[in-house]
């Protein structure tokens, strides 16, 4: 029988627990804090309506009016009492440990499949009906679009998670290796098609600058090295001073230098700008400037170069539905449509959560949420020290995506799967996105259009177009309730600089997110889709922790933690917490592998 045990159950009629759930419940265990109601699940559908009260409960139950045999008896006299901490003992647990994920965004899904390897019980409480969160899938139609990520990028990071589980990602979910890797198309001249054939690639940049073109082999090269000194630490929690301050990390600093700019990193081998563009713009992965980016991320570029732009059969939310599937196949209980209005806590330890459907029992939970609207939503703020809400609302913020999926009758063969359209003034452009939170006539975009790639995604004769303009988070200067129809059109109308015409007879489906849906609609604090911005103040031990440092049995997977935003780095943060939880819980975590080795380590197939 799974026990993730329900609480406060109902006496009449009880025939025992269901896997974690309980329809019906009057209180909670002695102790236990209901927070304040949040609809989890990563993204999707509007916020619910919240109840205000923040308090401590009891159980409605008399025990002396229970049966000393009865389930309910068994199921109360055997419910854990707490969750673990990372203070206490790491001695065997006489059971099982579960616990509850929530959210089966992609940080999710890869905790989900560690800690079920790692031999825990692990339940996922999703509100869609779907897995994916942010790295879900669209369809409507018979069209399919990726909601969020197209570009898969650096696939070692996931193809060692499958290896540990005794998988290969590339059997589980087919996927092709983009040639060009995009198009850009810059708005003061020029294009390049971005190839990973280095010698094609110099030969293009000698057409714009051919005093540039002799520096990419060097660029590749420093930046090779530079990853290879700098993965250790995108690897390895960072949970107080002493990590910040290690020698590992100081003696990096001549190779990171964290106080260039990645512009002015990339102007070390590039004279002109749309060179550095070239190699900077993918600064956007993080929701951030080239000019403010830390150097460090210039191994961006390096990433797509060596290691590939990849396109899944499916999108990159197929990755996602293959991860759930086999996480299942490992035992992971789902509740898909099931949104997660509490966390349950003893004092400063999670115990639980409770949902539209019931309440859950656990050792500890990870969440896999956008950080921000989640501590503010979901857990008292007198709990929190270091992230209290007025701290919170001081950080510095991604910006936010305006998008547009549409499904046209037709294709665009001529273009590419992947087009970045700069601005003519791309720094202004920036500075209204950062700085003056307007929104701008001459935006930049990004289109994709995996039709030519992968047909399968719309009806025969058809195709998908995914148009995003990167735009300011939400901010009083812009209500995008009377802002979003102007937009759209002058973003229709910019989508022929790139050879889109005559689209808006050709539209057969059509659906556009705004920053303000994102917060709304996605549960995304402020429509920031990135998080919370990669400054250096908010990196490193400066991010909110795997193991979050405010609460016991509390810990975090996905772009608002270590080691940040973008599909890569937010699977590897799933292994970072699973190597924290797992050890706390006192189980082997050597299967794991150490930060930064080379090698994957051998495991035999589960």
């Amino acid at each position: 029988m799974h026990d993730f045990r329900p609480i406060g159950a109902e006496i009449s009629g009880f025939s025992g627990p269901e896997w974690g759930r309980q329809t019906v419940a009057q209180g909670v265990s002695p102790g236990l804090t209901l927070v304040r109601g949040y609809v989890f699940g990563y993204w999707g559908g509007i916020l619910s309506t919240m109840s205000p009260t923040i308090g401590v409960t009891h159980v409605g139950h008399d025990r002396r009016r229970v049966h000393p045999l009865s389930p309910v008896a068994l199921m109360i006299s055997l419910a854990p009492a707490d969750g673990p901490s990372h203070t206490s003992s790491a001695s065997a647990s006489p059971r099982p440990r579960k616990v509850l994920v929530i959210g089966a965004g992609p940080g999710g899904l890869a905790a989900a499949l560690l800690l079920a390897r790692g031999g825990l019980e692990v339940q996922v409480l999703e509100r869609l009906p779907r897995a994916g969160g942010r790295c879900s899938a669209i369809e409507q139609n018979g069209f399919r679009f990726d909601l969020g990520p197209t570009f898969f990028l650096y696939p070692r990071v996931l193809e060692r998670i499958f290896k540990l589980i005794g998988r290969d990602l590339h059997a589980e979910v087919p996927m092709v290796r983009l040639d060009p890797q995009y198009r850009l198309v810059f708005g003061d001249g020029g294009q390049l098609d971005c190839t990973p054939d280095v010698g094609r690639m110099a030969e293009q940049i000698a057409r714009l600058a051919p005093a540039d073109a002799p520096n990419l082999t060097r660029y590749l090269a420093e930046n090779r090295a530079k990853m290879d000194s700098f993965r250790p630490i995108l690897e390895r929690p960072f949970l107080g001073w002493r990590d910040l301050l290690s020698w590992d990390l100081i003696k990096l600093l001549p190779i990171l230098r964290p106080w260039n700019s990645i512009d002015r990193e990339l102007g070390r081998y590039f004279a002109d700008p749309r060179i550095r563009l070239a190699f900077t713009f993918q600064s956007k992965y993080l929701g951030m400037s080239p000019f403010n980016c830390p150097s460090l991320f210039s191994i961006l570029s390096f990433l797509e170069y060596e290691f590939g732009v990849w396109h899944p059969y499916g999108g990159c939310s197929a990755v996602s539905e293959r991860m759930a599937q086999i996480a299942a196949e490992l035992g992971v209980k789902f509740a898909f449509g099931e949104e997660v209005t509490e966390i349950l806590f003893d004092g400063r330890r999670a115990v639980g959560a409770r949902t539209n459907a019931g309440e859950y029992r656990a050792d500890a939970v990870v969440i896999n949420a956008d950080f921000a609207q989640a501590m503010t939503r979901l857990v008292p703020n007198h709990l929190r020290s270091q992230w209290t809400d007025r701290k919170i609302a001081k950080k510095r913020y991604s910006c936010s995506t305006f998008m547009m999926y549409l499904g046209i009758d037709g294709r665009y063969d001529e273009l590419p799967h992947h087009t970045i359209s700069t601005a003519a003034d791309y720094m202004a452009n920036l500075e209204d996105i950062e700085g003056r939170h307007v929104l701008t006539d001459d935006t930049s975009f990004y289109v994709q259009n995996a039709g030519v790639t992968d047909p399968g995604l719309a009806p025969k004769g058809m195709s998908t177009l995914y148009v995003l303009a990167p735009v300011t988070h939400l901010h009083p200067n812009v209500d995008w309730a009377t802002a979003a129809p102007r937009f759209r059109a002058r973003l229709v109308k910019q989508l022929e600089k790139v050879g889109i015409t005559g689209l808006e007879r050709r539209i057969r489906f059509e659906k556009v997110v705004t920053p303000a849906d994102w917060e709304g609609g996605y549960n995304v604090y402020r429509g920031a889709t990135f998080n919370l911005a990669h400054t250096l103040s908010q990196m490193l031990h400066f991010r909110p922790r795997n193991r979050f440092e405010d609460l016991d049995g509390v810990y975090l997977v996905g772009g608002g933690t270590h080691p940040g935003s973008g599909l890569p780095v937010i699977y590897e943060s799933a292994r970072i917490t699973s190597r924290l939880l797992l050890a706390d819980f006192g189980r082997d975590v050597g299967w794991l592998g150490e930060p930064g080795a080379r090698e994957v380590p051998e495991v035999a197939t589960v």
